[in-house]
């Protein structure tokens, strides 16, 4: 059997991506081939936040569109790239060797370089928390800049999984705002979880960027997928927002403006972004281009008749 036929059997028969497939190839004992793909596939590891606006609940969708993830990407010779990783849904299913990870949000950053350089000590700091509102508002309070990096990250975790909804926002200082969540036992430390998002990024570069620093290196045949802040529904709609920048037309025109630039440039390019008539204006009638519509459960609206099923437009160039 040929590596393209054990890739091939790998993704059939365990119904994954071709680009986790060939990760998992890759990893696989050859003379067990279908057991240990078993193992590693169960060891996959999953977001390690809760992240409002990620697309864990859209991926099957994504799969049923057939545009996701390119047919024709090559995990073996190409690169991945995703500038607005946020909990980083769509490359924790890919899984690919060769990444690049990237978003303003710099203690996001920072928790996802501490993940793949300092876990035992992250874990360890971890531990120590407690799931208690007077804690919590301590812990809230602290200033980021009088920490270090695993502090950081332990604290960016801690308050992701005690807080309201999971929710991450933001106010105009940059302060974190969002309430305790009362969760009865919330799981601060998810030990196994990290170590293997900890094994997963060991060849993945994570940087604190502006998107179109992507623009420098992606090149022909490698994928790109933009998960930026949406453009907002209505007028009065309330998006949270995980930094004190503002995302709206001008922002909107300019990512519109690095898709194309990087469809002529050859790389396959994917985008989610809310359906709306100025979205569906900015990316229609770019040769190559097409708008999909999907489905996505809105869940953060404190009242029941502001939460199901809205559509979203994934916009791909192959």
């Amino acid at each position: 059997m040929t590596t393209k036929q054990a890739i091939q059997t790998i993704q059939r028969t365990f119904d994954i991506n071709h680009i986790f497939a060939y990760r998992v190839f890759s990893l696989a004992d050859k003379s067990n081939l279908l057991d240990d793909s078993a193992r590693i596939i169960a060891e996959k590891p999953k977001p390690f936040l809760k992240w409002v606006g990620g697309k864990r609940q859209l991926l099957e969708q994504f799969r049923l569109t057939k545009l996701y993830p390119p047919e024709f990407f090559d995990p073996t010779r190409n690169s991945y790239f995703e500038p607005f990783v946020g909990g980083g849904a769509v490359f924790f299913d890919l899984l690919p060797e060769r990444g690049y990870l990237s978003d303003l949000n710099r203690e996001l950053v920072i928790t996802y370089n501490v993940i793949k350089n300092n876990v035992d000590e992250l874990i360890r700091s971890l531990k120590e928390h407690k799931n208690d509102k007077e804690y919590f508002l301590k812990v809230r309070s602290q200033d980021t800049n009088k920490l270090s990096d695993i502090a950081i990250a332990s604290r960016f975790i801690y308050l992701n999984r005690t807080c309201f909804n999971g929710l991450y926002r933001v106010n105009s200082q940059g302060k974190f705002n969002v309430p305790f969540g009362k969760y009865s036992n919330p799981q601060i430390c998810d030990e196994q979880n990290l170590r293997n998002v900890s094994n997963a990024l060991s060849g993945v570069e994570i940087k604190h960027q502006d998107y179109k620093e992507v623009l420098k290196k992606a090149k022909k045949g490698d994928y790109i997928y933009f998960d930026p802040p949406y453009y907002p529904v209505s007028k009065t709609a309330s998006f949270t927002s995980y930094t004190s920048e503002s995302f709206l037309d001008k922002e909107q025109i300019e990512l519109r403006d690095v898709f194309v630039e990087l469809h002529n440039r050859g790389c396959f390019v994917m985008l989610s972004n809310s359906d709306t008539p100025f979205i569906n204006k900015i990316y229609s009638g770019i040769n190559g281009v097409r708008i999909t519509k999907v489905y996505a459960g809105r869940a953060i609206n404190s009242k029941g008749s502001g939460r199901g099923k809205i559509t979203e437009v994934l916009v791909t160039n192959y």
